[in-house]
């Protein structure tokens, strides 16, 4: 049978088996889209791992009736079923699972996997969120969407009450040249069309690399050097291993500030790679590493 035409059969046996409650609505997702919810959605289908981070902070990992691999925040995420990874979604598979609403990024679902949901009757809410208060703007309005928006407005002002004592905090202050290592080998970094730029703004930093043309631009010694860092974080996953020699390379370069200073560290990639809840943990640790003068409040 034609891929296509199975999907369309399984919809339709979907859409007959459900429903339609009174508590329908009409949501405006990021991309501008009216999406038209049959009633508050119980069985939701993260596409994204930052997705699902949203979903159990607003308190609904009980409605997550799938999510995609490296899904793995909150542990209990780890245990519900996968739909592939965001890049490259089952269809077929979400459609098994017969979701009243699926989350997507604009970043890294690909539209026609958003595409075909939507012509199998599934309603398809896309985020985009590309800096710190977009995050938290989008966990409100999927709260708003999911039926609690009180929840959600309550929670997302905890965020931003701390995001506002970062931003207090550093005002003052000196803004460091800060280098982030978002790669290794070859040395790779970000522009200032990256989240991870906001964070380096609002954590008191200038980010040595905003002006590169290129979002992700790899980077050689020769340019670091003409810089002159005051501050190197690497991103990376684990906190020993691999990138713990990379950050101990870095004092072979004892003419840079940052090394001369010590002012090299690890960050945990989570905490500023995606676009979730915990970017707000992710900022409050670059504003403490870049900012070590400070009498960091030690309950953020």
């Amino acid at each position: 049978m034609d891929k296509w035409v199975y999907v369309k059969l399984l919809s339709i046996i979907i859409l007959l088996s459900s429903p339609i409650s009174l508590q329908a609505g009409v949501f405006q997702d990021s991309l501008g889209r009216d999406v038209i919810l049959r009633s508050i959605p119980v069985r939701i289908i993260s596409l994204a791992p930052s997705i699902t981070e949203m979903v159990y902070f607003l308190g609904l990992g009980d409605r997550l009736v799938g999510v995609t691999r490296f899904s793995y925040f909150p542990k209990e995420a780890q245990k519900k079923p996968k739909v592939g990874v965001y890049t490259d979604i089952n269809v077929e598979k979400v459609i098994t699972l017969s979701p009243d609403l699926v989350i997507a990024t604009a970043d890294g679902n690909k539209r026609g996997d958003v595409e075909m949901l939507e012509e199998a009757g599934i309603p398809v809410y896309v985020i985009n969120p590309r800096k710190v208060d977009q995050v938290l703007d989008t966990i409100e309005r999927l709260g708003e969407t999911c039926g609690v928006p009180d929840r959600a407005k309550r929670l997302v002002n905890s965020l931003r009450e701390r995001v506002m004592r970062v931003v207090k905090a550093v005002r003052d202050k000196g803004r460091p040249i800060v280098l982030l290592v978002i790669n290794v080998r070859p040395l790779m970094s970000v522009n200032r069309s990256t989240i991870h730029h906001d964070i380096i703004q609002l954590a008191g930093g200038r980010n040595m690399t905003e002006d590169q043309p290129i979002t992700y631009p790899k980077l050689n010694m020769e340019a670091v050097i003409k810089r002159r860092p005051d501050v190197i974080i690497i991103s990376s996953m684990e906190r020993g291993g691999e990138f713990e020699k990379a950050r101990k390379k870095w004092f072979a370069w004892p003419t840079l500030p940052a090394v001369r200073k010590g002012n090299v560290y690890l960050i945990d990639s989570d905490l500023i790679d995606r676009p979730a809840p915990r970017i707000v943990s992710g900022l409050e640790e670059m504003a403490r590493l870049m900012h070590p003068e400070i009498e960091w409040d030690e309950r953020q």
